[in-house]
């Protein structure tokens, strides 16, 4: 751990900071939450400019709903909670909890996250022998762009940042079984779409 990770105030020193005023203490919060939001906005909503703007306003949001903030969860659960609640807002409102249009392209490159964790182990998908992992990871990628955006948000959640089926239950408001429900319709989904599109030798 750095010196600088040392010097981050604990979640209820950060929020007390953040009710008094103090705009150092902001930045830290978002600096430190920023990358889990986009995450969440990325996954979700599709068209550029309203990933920005929506952002925006899950930031605002977050500064005006600080003071109900009771530390039940992690502040950073908080954080993904109000993040995915607008973007769901957002989707109910343009009628899009539907399969998304494409791949986000500027999306962090996590080269063999899929590759290493979700296909561990699957006879369907010999990648040491059969694909580089760079290839398969694009692959992947653009099965899992087509998911519905719930769906999509939830492999992000359990897959890449690595969180437990409790937290991503106060994060969406679903029960445990749900989740893990969802989450195995979405695998299902992604080994269908990936046996359709390409074929099982070329895996």
């Amino acid at each position: 751990m750095t010196n600088s990770n040392r010097n981050i105030p604990a979640d209820k020193e950060l929020v007390q900071q953040v009710l008094d005023g103090n705009l150092h203490a902001y930045t830290l919060l978002i600096r430190h939450t920023e990358r889990l939001v986009a995450q969440i906005v990325f996954k979700m909503i599709s068209n550029p400019e309203d990933r920005k703007d929506i952002a925006q306003d899950i930031f605002l949001k977050i500064h005006r709903k600080l003071p109900t903030f009771s530390f039940q969860s992690k502040l950073s659960t908080w954080v993904a909670q109000v993040s995915y609640n607008t973007c769901l807002d957002y989707l109910r409102k343009k009628k899009l909890l539907l399969p998304g249009d494409g791949p986000e392209g500027n999306e962090a490159d996590d080269d063999g996250w899929f590759v290493n964790k979700f296909f561990s182990g699957s006879p369907e998908v010999a990648v040491d022998t059969m694909i580089h992992k760079k290839e398969l990871t694009a692959i992947l990628k653009t099965a899992i762009s087509k998911l519905p955006p719930v769906y999509h948000t939830l492999i992000s959640l359990y897959h890449q940042e690595e969180m437990s089926y409790e937290e991503i239950g106060q994060i969406t408001g679903l029960p445990d079984g749900t989740v893990k429900n969802y989450l195995f319709r979405a695998r299902k989904m992604l080994k269908n779409e990936l046996l359709v599109t390409y074929k099982k030798d070329d895996l």
